[in-house]
């Protein structure tokens, strides 16, 4: 082992000690804020250390993005939906605990190795719960990224209340907009009840597990089975 300046010693320096100070420094500061400079202070050592075990800055987040969806875990067995459902949220309790990931994930231009098998174990779900080839290509585009347990939202709806004030301007140019905003809530008196981004995940989650289901049911009729 490596002994440091104030005589203790540790743990000698390795792909996955890099990259499990990188998540934590992450997880407190957020991607942005990581720099192979600050890394290398964080593990004590020079920068050039680190270049043994990552290239570059993207080859870091890559790495960590497999570190993250690596603690998702391997999907349980059982009857398809249930397992499917369990594992995306277990994958969304991954996510939740690193909030960087979900948006260092999405900026890559290639799948890492974890992303792909992970999405290769929910495609395997689907065929052996039944789908066909076709079925499960249009479930995986239709789930998107909440097979990874989080959503791209088009708007975000989980701020504070609106101004009324501010709500009279957007009904004018933006009337529909406007009655959506009037209607969330962060209370029971709400018209569409309290905002929450797990509940809201969780809807839509299970509005794609039954229609999936009911599509799987009616192709297995259709094939005779």
């Amino acid at each position: 082992m490596n002994q440091s300046a104030d005589g203790t010693r540790r743990a000698p320096l390795s792909r996955e000690r890099v990259l499990r100070a990188a998540v934590a420094f992450a997880d407190g500061a957020g991607t942005d804020a990581i720099s192979m400079r600050k890394l290398a202070q964080e593990l004590g050592v020079v920068p050039m250390a680190l270049y043994k075990h990552v290239a570059n800055k993207d080859e870091l987040l890559d790495g960590m993005v497999d570190l993250v969806v690596g603690e998702i875990g391997p999907p349980g067995a059982g009857e398809w939906r249930l397992t499917m459902r369990a594992h995306i949220l277990a994958a969304r309790r991954v996510l939740l605990r690193h909030p960087w990931a979900a948006g260092v994930i999405q900026s890559r231009t290639s799948p890492t190795p974890a992303v792909l098998g992970h999405l290769d174990s929910m495609a395997r779900l689907f065929r052996t719960g039944g789908f066909s080839v076709a079925l499960t290509h249009h479930a995986m585009h239709a789930m998107g990224s909440r097979l990874l347990g989080f959503s791209q939202e088009l708007f975000d709806d989980t701020a504070a209340d609106p101004d009324p004030a501010l709500l009279q301007q957007l009904a004018r140019a933006y009337p529909h907009i406007a009655e959506l905003a009037g209607a969330v809530g962060h209370d029971a008196a709400s018209t569409v009840g309290n905002c929450d981004d797990q509940a809201e995940f969780e809807f839509a989650l299970d509005l794609l597990l039954d229609g999936l289901d009911r599509l799987r049911a009616a192709e297995g009729l259709g094939h005779g089975t």
